[in-house]
């Protein structure tokens, strides 16, 4: 696989977000709640979320609040969802994602490197794996220019493929985009949505498998699952403080072989000890 040097996101704060909440587009009076939900990023979503009758309605909203000072600088960085390629909307949805305020693209149904590279040019791109024929081309499409960050768009993939069923159903494909973000220099990819809203808990289920298997997101539908879906993908309290024993063990060691927890200490656990310490700070953001 080809690996391809990508522009940096123009916000930091994309490359380490957690959670991605959607808010349809047709709904302007959630845009300032979603910004102010607690969520990493918001995609203000023109596509699935709009009736096709409201598609127009909803572009001309979205515009409308971006000429408003809150829309001019959110709280948080603000993706559109925009149209798929082929769906007549796409190029006026594109037009709009050249206003200040929108810092990056989610692309639907991202099937082909022309298709990627054709919204390419507006802002940093987010494909979304939603078909077999997206997935079939991933070392393509992780190569288009200005591509950040890959997403799973899991429930329309399952559909595509005739799949019944979240977890071991879905394992080889999310691992396969897990590899392609990394082979290609990328940002680890966002899993998809949890459908069931309930109290967060399955949100966070999720949440914990998917960083598991190497996912650095997840998309969210509802304000409710933010606080479980950030938890997730921040290390315990446990896990910190095993990382501190690890990193003080090391340096009172100087080099020397050492163990911690009965356990020695090779260079791979104190890689995986620092990046655990200098996500900690983060965690106290939320």
């Amino acid at each position: 696989m080809s690996t391809a040097v990508h522009a940096a996101p123009p916000d930091a704060r994309l490359a380490l977000a957690h959670s991605f909440l959607f808010v349809p587009g047709d709904r302007p009076e959630r845009y300032a709640k979603a910004c102010a939900s607690g969520a990493d990023v918001v995609i203000i979503d023109l596509e699935d979320a709009v009736a096709p009758a409201a598609k127009g309605a909803a572009r001309d909203a979205l515009e409308n609040w971006l000429s408003s000072p809150e829309g001019r600088a959110p709280h948080v960085p603000v993706l559109v969802r925009v149209n798929c390629v082929n769906s007549g909307c796409f190029g006026d949805d594109l037009i709009l994602c050249h206003r200040p305020g929108i810092a990056g693209i989610v692309l639907p149904k991202a099937e082909r490197v022309a298709d990627v590279a054709s919204a390419s040019s507006s802002a940093p791109l987010f494909p979304l794996i939603e078909t077999a024929q997206g997935f079939a081309n991933l070392s393509q499409i992780v190569t288009a220019p200005r591509v950040q960050r890959l997403m799973f768009g899991s429930i329309d993939f399952k559909l595509d493929m005739g799949i019944h069923g979240d977890r071991d159903e879905l394992l080889v494909f999310r691992s396969q985009i897990v590899l392609a973000s990394r082979l290609a220099g990328l940002r680890p990819p966002v899993d998809g949505v949890t459908l069931d809203l309930g109290d967060g808990s399955a949100a966070e289920d999720d949440a914990r498998y998917a960083h598991r298997i190497g996912f650095g997101g997840k998309l969210c539908v509802h304000p409710g699952q933010l606080e479980a879906v950030n938890r997730a993908f921040l290390p315990s309290d446990e896990e910190v403080a095993w990382a501190r024993r690890v990193l003080a063990a090391a340096e009172d060691a100087r080099g020397a072989a050492v163990a911690v927890d009965g356990k020695m200490i090779d260079k791979p656990v104190l890689l995986l000890a620092q990046r655990i310490a200098s996500e900690a700070a983060r965690k106290n953001l939320h």
